[in-house]
């Protein structure tokens, strides 16, 4: 698992949320956001291509 994807999932499995800001066919960027009240706290921006396969064609954490 790469570094970046690690990085999301961790955000996701500590309860927090993210969203896509934007979204290209080689990279992503999400906000991170607290799990409480959806605050922006940092992004990711990735073109690692188990991240894009990670959130597809999501547009934020489920």
């Amino acid at each position: 698992m790469s570094e970046e994807l690690a990085r999301l999932r961790r955000w996701e499995e500590s309860g927090a949320t993210w969203r896509v800001l934007v979204r290209t066919p080689e990279s992503v960027e999400i906000a991170l956001l607290t799990c409480d009240a959806g605050e922006e706290v940092d992004r990711l921006r990735s073109a690692d291509p188990a991240v894009l396969a990670h959130v597809d064609a999501r547009d934020e954490a489920e």
